[in-house]
């Protein structure tokens, strides 16, 4: 281990050996020779995909061999963002794409339960036919391209083949994870007046078998345009309900595979923000720019090969499990886990061992919560096979590094990742040429022309600003839903600078080209005229075995003062005593400045967080300021709202005195 002349610790160098053998080698070196020009690394190939951001993408489908029905007549239309529109004219179908690779008798789907349950293997052959009937029967039922079809599922097959027979047909597809609620589900699935309902019984979490049935019940009543539902029967051995098709016969019947060609903005699925303030906006994907990114992401930065296994801990609710099906694309199998990571304590890393996964991606939370469990991942289990971790959600802690450095194996390539629901993947990432740096991403990924603004639209180095996107991706939203003139999307991300995309983040691209993500720009920790990054007290503080979580706001007071306030939960067995107070100022001062010490330091019963695990920075931020709780936050759209309810009535006595 070492430290660069940033300072940042280097804990792994790229092995010749590895790039040379790794698919993005073999696409530069394809690229050399398409281009007559060399690319002798990451950083040429990055410079080069923005400079002529037109040709990479173009590059891609081709390199992939992107099979358009009906040919492009231009690479995108002149329109700024965000009415950019991609390849017009052309013709082509997401999931002919994913089903395209591999030998009927290789392994497409590896599925299992939490508990260390015997693993459910599907194959390419099985996987075809279940498509292509389910698309058959969703034809007969009277869906056509641009009707909806969704779904509340749990991460298992049934949602990959819904995905992929709605694809098939045109259809519309989107999907909510069984642990949201009845209204939290409703608020998204009722924007979109679908026309089929696919839902589960039930789904497993920590040892418990969860019962939705209440959920599925209410769902059908407050969605009047459904004319069909399908049950599917995962948890629970009960009589199908009443006007149901059960699930076995959706796939009865078997039907020849027939993909529907839509144009290359043609809606695939609608994803949905958290929604912690009013209803979630509906952001819309198109078929083609999934298919690009997804072949990019998948084939370059995840650099799976057709027979790996990519195993991603996600459940449908969260953009990484939409990102995660399209490795089918590179003729590898995707491992799909239902239930809880840590039951027992360890398990997300027995199943990628026991499934002999190459690729792991999760969430920071799941590597910060194993390594406080006391668990060595590589002690207890066989992962000689995996060669690649990759973090999203949030930004890795820099004590995550080590602790996969040593408690998963030496030599795995840790990829930090930042992107997002918004575009269905990520601006910044690792790539095989990248070292492993502390607390870093590796750089900017080929085709996302990104930086860091100041105030004034100026671009930064070394210094923290506004992550922004200055040209136009495939995989940005086609459009939100029910917004005909792009005013919501004009205002999510296009009100700051006009045709330049804001995407809420503090970050900083340092001179090396690796980068650091602060946290959310609308949750603003300025002290003193100095940002702080929300994320460097979580990554400090965390690593410590007295504290569960934490959350730090900061709120402007009259007369120019600034309040800086500390939420702390401490760890079972422990207190928020003075010592534990004291030790986390001199941890704050040392670790970070001075300036990163609070004004105050609360013990709190729980951290809130978004359905998809972002804590609840901005809607606690609002409590502070006056907001009513009915405004500030959407309680349908909270992992805890008796939480929230606690911060609620804090901030009315935090504002008496």
């Amino acid at each position: 281990m070492n430290a660069d002349a940033s300072g940042a610790e280097t804990l792994r160098e790229p092995s010749p050996a590895r790039i040379a053998a790794s698919p993005l080698r073999a696409y530069l070196d394809w690229l050399e020779s398409r281009e007559a020009r060399p690319f002798p690394d990451h950083d040429a190939l990055w410079a080069w995909s923005v400079e002529d951001i037109d040709r990479f993408w173009t590059s891609l489908a081709e390199y992939y061999d992107v099979h358009f029905s009906t040919p492009w007549t231009q690479v995108r239309t002149a329109d700024p963002m965000p009415r950019t529109r991609w390849f017009p004219g052309a013709r082509l179908n997401w999931a002919e794409h994913l089903l395209r690779p591999g030998a009927d008798d290789d392994v497409a789907l590896v599925c299992l339960t939490e508990g260390g349950t015997p693993a459910r293997e599907i194959t390419r052959a099985d996987l075809r036919r279940a498509v292509a009937a389910a698309a058959g029967w969703l034809r007969r039922a009277g869906v056509r391209p641009g009707d909806r079809v969704v779904a509340y599922l749990p991460n298992t097959e049934h949602a990959v083949i819904g995905a992929l027979a709605a694809g098939t047909v045109g259809a519309v597809w989107a999907c909510c994870s069984p642990d949201f609620g009845a209204e939290g589900t409703i608020g998204r699935l009722a924007q979109l007046e679908p026309t089929v309902l696919i839902a589960t019984d039930g789904y497993h979490w920590n040892g418990k078998e969860v019962d939705r049935s209440d959920v599925v019940a209410e769902l059908r009543a407050q969605l009047p345009t459904l004319r069909h539902f399908v049950h599917v029967p995962y948890v629970f051995d009960r009589p199908h309900p009443e006007n149901s098709t059960p699930w076995g016969d959706l796939l009865a019947e078997d039907a020849p595979a027939e993909f529907e060609p839509v144009e290359f903005s043609h809606p695939l699925w609608v994803l949905f923000t958290s929604g912690t303030t009013g209803l979630p906006k509906g952001l819309v994907h198109g078929h083609g720019g999934i298919t690009l990114e997804g072949l990019k992401w998948a084939g370059l930065y995840a650099g799976l090969d057709p027979n790996e296994r990519l195993f991603a801990y996600t459940s449908t609710g969260w953009a990484l499990w939409n990102m995660q099906i399209n490795a089918l694309a590179t003729g590898a199998s995707i491992v799909l886990y239902e239930g809880s990571f840590n039951h027992p304590v360890g398990a997300v890393w027995e199943a990628a061992a026991r499934t002999g996964a190459h690729v792991v991606l999760l969430g920071a939370a799941v590597v910060t919560a194993t390594s406080k469990s006391g668990i060595s991942p590589r002690r207890e289990f066989d992962l000689s096979g995996l060669r690649h971790v990759m973090v999203s959600g949030s930004a890795l802690p820099s004590d995550g590094y080590r602790w996969v450095m040593e408690h998963i194996s030496p030599d795995v390539r840790i990829d930090s990742t930042s992107g997002g629901t918004d575009v269905s993947g990520a601006f910044v990432g690792g790539n095989e040429y990248a070292p492993v740096q502390v607390g870093r991403i590796g750089g900017k990924l080929a085709g996302c022309d990104c930086a860091a603004w100041d105030d004034d639209g100026k671009p930064l180095v070394d210094a923290v600003g506004e992550l922004v996107v200055t040209q136009p991706m495939p995989s940005m939203p086609v459009h939100l839903w029910n917004d005909p003139d792009a005013a919501r999307y004009t205002e999510a991300y296009f009100d700051t600078w006009p045709g330049v995309w804001r995407h809420g983040d503090w970050v900083t691209m340092h001179s090396d080209g690796s980068i650091t993500v602060h946290g959310r720009s609308d949750a603003t920790l300025n002290r003193h005229g100095v940002r702080l990054g929300s994320s460097d007290f979580y990554d400090v503080l965390e690593t410590m075995p007295e504290i569960t979580e934490t959350l730090v706001i900061g709120n402007d007071l009259p007369d120019d003062g600034y309040w800086l306030g500390l939420f702390v939960v401490p760890a079972p067995g422990h207190a928020l005593d003075d010592a534990l107070r004291q030790k986390i100022v001199d941890t704050l001062r040392t670790r970070l400045s001075p300036r990163h010490v609070p004004d105050e330091i609360v013990e709190a019963p729980a951290v809130p967080h978004t359905l998809s695990g972002k804590r609840l920075e901005v809607p606690i931020k609002k409590l502070l300021r006056g907001t009513p709780l009915e405004r500030a936050a959407n309680i349908a759209a909270v992992d805890d709202p008796d939480a929230l309810r606690w911060y609620a009535r804090y901030a009315e006595q935090f504002r008496r005195e």
